[in-house]
């Protein structure tokens, strides 16, 4: 289960792992927490209600070329995350964590991931509290009273940017790497999926030369998994877990 907070993050620091799940039989499952209405590229939009829909329609377009399973856009708002009361969103996916049950939970590092992005910092809080709250039995008991058993996922993750947009911000800001994955012949497939934000078409094409340069692979911290003292080096996203 991926935790992100604007269409397109999806594709962007995810798509890879996304399809490669997929290859080996897992159910994906993506949850953004915006519709993106504060986007600076609308392309034809001529309101935040046009541009919402559109996007959203953009995010379902990208994760049927990500093969992800199941996808769904809340509506919190865009560019307003660090005013959102926090034991209110994280409640909104400790519910998503209980009923889909994942093993591996992604979001983005507290860094805010390649534009440092305050929304891609609150989403990284958001889920890391969920991925802990949501096997607990004193939160959110009204889910458990309706049925939702508490549920701990086996490892949580998070985006390591392969470049940062502000080129005065010292590399040093973003979180090390404790696994690469090399995307192949699905870099391609992951442009491709970018290519479905057709309203964000002038970001795209500023980003592809540096996309060739570093898309080739997908770069994660493991941030919290059963008995991890420290994070270790890792070639598989699912080594060591349990059916």
């Amino acid at each position: 289960m991926c935790f992100t907070a604007h269409p397109d993050d999806e594709c962007g620091a995810f798509g890879g792992a996304l399809m490669q799940a997929h290859q080996r039989g897992v159910e994906t499952s993506v949850v953004c927490l915006t519709e993106g209405r504060a986007a600076s590229n609308r392309g034809n939009a001529r309101s935040g209600d046009e541009l919402a829909a559109l996007r959203r329609q953009e995010f379902a377009a990208a994760l049927r070329v990500l093969d992800v399973a199941h996808g769904e856009v809340l509506a919190y708002p865009d560019g307003e995350l660090t005013r959102q009361d926090f034991t209110r969103v994280t409640t909104e996916l400790v519910e998503r964590i209980r009923r889909f049950r994942p093993q591996v939970v992604l979001t983005f590092g507290g860094d805010g991931n390649v534009n440092l992005h305050p929304d891609h910092t609150m989403v990284c809080f958001f889920a890391t509290a969920a991925f802990h709250w949501a096997g607990r039995t004193n939160f959110a008991p009204e889910q458990i009273a309706a049925g939702l058993l508490p549920y701990r996922a086996q490892k949580l993750y998070y985006a390591v940017a392969p470049f940062l947009a502000y080129e005065e911000t010292p590399r040093i800001a973003l979180v090390p790497a404790s696994l690469v994955l090399e995307l192949g012949g699905l870099k391609a497939r992951k442009f491709e999926a970018f290519q479905q934000h057709t309203t964000q078409a002038e970001l795209l094409a500023k980003v592809k030369a540096v996309f060739e340069e570093t898309g080739d692979e997908e770069k994660y911290l493991l941030a919290a998994a059963p008995g991890m003292r420290s994070s270790p080096l890792e070639t598989d996203m699912f080594a060591g877990l349990e059916e």
